[in-house]
């Protein structure tokens, strides 16, 4: 069973650094365990680069072996936990944050895009229920961590995506993307 969420540091935040990295974990993470060859068709990559880079997540504890599936030298690769959680504090940070969060925004963008590529083939019943939207307000910093909270405990009240649970047949897949970002006005 995957665990739920990791809480990385500035050790294992060196593990995911690398926008190929994170490619890998959130396939991982969306379509369920995958050999390096699977990965490397996927992400338009070579077996040996998403192999090294499997090692790599390993080594940092992000992705384990599958024994279950290995056949032969055949080796399939799982994601270790279902979420990644990042303090996001510029004071303590590790340099290697702003590398990771470059490439999880990328991977949302990349999200987003697959989206709109599918838009016109999406059922009708599913028009109103999804949304690209921004809501400027002005909040103190306390507000805004406590937005953060409120989003979160919102959607815990959901069932989360979870490829080795069974899922009711009428239930689709739905990304929740959000962002709470502090624009703070430059000193005048």
């Amino acid at each position: 069973m995957t665990e739920r969420e990791v809480r990385v540091d500035a050790t294992t935040l060196r593990g995911l650094a690398h926008p190929l990295r994170v490619r890998i974990l959130g396939l991982l993470r969306e379509h369920g365990p995958a050999t390096a060859t699977t990965l490397a068709e996927r992400l338009g990559q070579s077996t040996g680069a998403t192999s090294y880079h499997l090692r790599i997540l390993a080594t940092y504890g992000f992705v384990v072996d599958d024994p279950e599936r290995n056949v032969g030298r055949e080796r399939w690769w799982k994601a270790a936990h279902r979420s990644t959680t990042v303090e996001i504090n510029p004071a303590i940070a590790p340099p290697e944050t702003e590398g990771y969060l470059r490439a999880v925004a990328a991977q949302y963008a990349d999200r987003v895009e697959r989206f709109l590529d599918e838009l016109a083939s999406l059922p009708p019943a599913w028009g109103d229920a999804c949304t690209i939207s921004d809501v400027p307000l002005r909040l103190t910093a306390e507000q805004a961590a406590q937005l953060n909270e409120e989003m979160f405990a919102l959607l815990g009240r959901y069932r989360r995506d979870d490829p080795e649970a069974p899922q009711p047949e009428d239930t689709e897949r739905v990304v929740v993307q959000f962002q709470i970002l502090p624009f703070p006005r430059a000193e005048q």
